[in-house]
């Protein structure tokens, strides 16, 4: 038995033993470390609208403060995380919109994007912002890098411009375009060197114009046919070329999309089955670099807390009849939730935070997410959608004002996110883990050499009892709470404090 093996084994023993007499005013923990799901992949966030502003025009100190709290995986001299040591960043690959000024008739510059790709030639100096953003999450080694499109290149579309007509499952792309599009994507991917390629973001929302001919930013609806013909496209361009990048789908506009038929949306639905089962038509489990994974988003699915369990045990019995992994490709809050938050409205506080780590817990636990990805890595909205939040003072949103320089707003939810990001790391194990009080969470991960509890209590402090902990193993503890931001302790006694809506993650190591 090889050493690494040898502490594996003890330290499963140990947190066997230990774990289960963990308590405190009667509140239990049963771990069972044997019971595995699935293996982690990443958890991540995305560069679009702000980021681009930042990267671009922002003074170098505050893109290089942002960048540390994304991607970070330093401490402090007091053993505090820096960031939050993102493990996926992904990458807007944009259309064209804002070469096309108003004239793209999306109405904020903020969500128009630029694109490598003008009068048939590639250039790589745009998109320098994001780019800025992309080059940093690689100094940090953040292991995974995604590129994602929002629409063709204009030069692509049917109408010349990055959004559709608004009619549901109408495709804004000029199908004779289709081996130049095949060319653009594998040659961005082959570039930038990115390990995964989603082409269709959000398929089932229309985006189109409003009554005045105007958009709010770059998008196409398409139905599952016309996804399934241009993957087929892409894998075999993908294959001819030897290109390394995987292909990612559907990036499913809400998860009951994913198995559920849904007659507002025909031929846009269901998906899991339209892509996964040999028996379709639009069957992609067999092409090259399609990965076995179903993709989606936990929008307008999260509340109230019975639906939020319910629609991802569902969802989790139908991947695992079709053997698929699955990716929560993107979140924030949106809408009322049936009054339990709303999306509107910054909050850098606990509230947001405590949400949207329920919101993962779910995801995990009982959708077995392997991925895990936020929506605006940095946001200059006043809205529940950014980690980081750029405002000059009382001036909220994407202006003049806030696009050359900003003051920097780190919010809970960011090191919410952290406190799974930082610590639960690609390849890690979750297994079964209960806590027997009713305003706390609990998720266990493992590898070889260190175990991770993340424990989301939103009632009031209480104390874990760890008194069999024997000196062959270490225990530290990182809490995000009203007060603390990913706070290291190292626990030496017999006790751990919870405190009062707080998340916090415990990671035990053997020595």
């Amino acid at each position: 038995m090889d050493n690494k093996r040898r502490r594996f084994n003890l330290l499963t023993l140990f947190l066997i033993s230990v774990c289960l007499s963990f308590q405190g005013f009667s509140q239990k923990i049963q771990l069972d470390l044997d019971k595995t799901y699935q293996t982690i992949h990443s958890f991540g966030a995305s560069d679009c609208w702000s980021i681009a502003m930042v990267g671009k025009y922002y003074p170098e100190s505050k893109k290089k403060q942002i960048a540390e709290w994304l991607f970070s995986r330093e401490k402090d001299s007091f053993g505090n995380p820096k960031g939050i040591g993102l493990s996926m960043w992904r990458f807007n690959i944009g259309a064209g919109s804002t070469e096309q000024g108003i004239e793209s008739k999306i109405t904020s510059e903020w969500r128009r994007s630029e694109s490598f790709y003008t009068a048939g030639k590639f250039d790589w100096t745009k998109q320098a912002g994001q780019q800025w953003f992309l080059e940093a999450a690689i100094k940090y080694k953040v292991p995974y890098t995604l590129g994602f499109l929002n629409s063709s290149p204009v030069q692509m579309t049917k109408n010349g411009l990055a959004f559709g007509s608004g009619n549901l499952g109408d495709w804004n792309f000029n199908t004779e375009k289709i081996a130049e599009w095949t060319t653009f994507i594998t040659t961005v991917a082959n570039h930038f060197q990115f390990n995964y390629i989603s082409p269709f973001n959000e398929p089932q929302w229309d985006w189109g114009p409003n009554k005045s001919g105007l958009a709010s930013q770059e998008g196409t609806s398409i139905n599952n046919t016309d996804i399934a013909w241009a993957i087929k496209r892409l894998s075999h361009n993908f294959k001819t070329t030897s290109a390394s990048a995987k292909i990612i789908i559907p990036e499913a506009g809400q998860l009951t999309y994913l198995f559920q038929k849904n007659t507002n949306r025909p031929n846009q639905d269901n998906q899991l089955v339209s892509f996964f089962s040999p028996e379709e038509s639009t069957y992609l489990g067999n092409e090259f670099s399609v990965e076995k994974i179903i993709s989606g988003h936990s929008y307008f699915t999260t509340s109230p807390a019975n639906a939020l369990i319910d629609m991802r045990k569902q969802l989790n019995i139908q991947k695992a009849k079709a053997d698929l992994d699955f990716w929560q490709s993107e979140y924030c809050i949106l809408g009322d939730n049936a009054g339990e938050i709303k999306g509107n409205g910054v909050d850098l506080g606990m509230k947001t935070a405590l949400y949207v780590a329920k919101v993962i817990h779910a995801d995990l636990v009982h959708a077995n997410a392997s991925s895990w990805s936020w929506w605006l890595a940095v946001s200059a909205n006043d809205y529940k959608d950014g980690l980081i939040y750029i405002f000059n003072g009382e001036n909220k949103g994407e202006n003049d004002q806030n696009k050359f320089d900003a003051d920097l707003y780190d919010s809970k939810t960011l090191w919410a996110l952290g406190n799974y990001s930082q610590f639960v790391r690609p390849g890690m194990k979750r297994f079964d883990a209960a806590i027997d009080q009713p305003k706390c969470l609990i998720s266990g991960f493992k590898d070889q050499n260190s175990t991770v509890l993340v424990v989301i209590n939103s009632g009031d402090e209480f104390n874990l009892n760890v008194s069999s902990f024997t000196s062959n193993h270490t225990l530290s503890s990182y809490t995000t709470s009203s007060t603390q931001n990913l706070k290291y302790q190292n626990i030496d006694s017999s006790q751990v404090q919870l405190s009062a809506n707080s998340i916090t993650t415990l990671v035990f190591a053997a020595n």
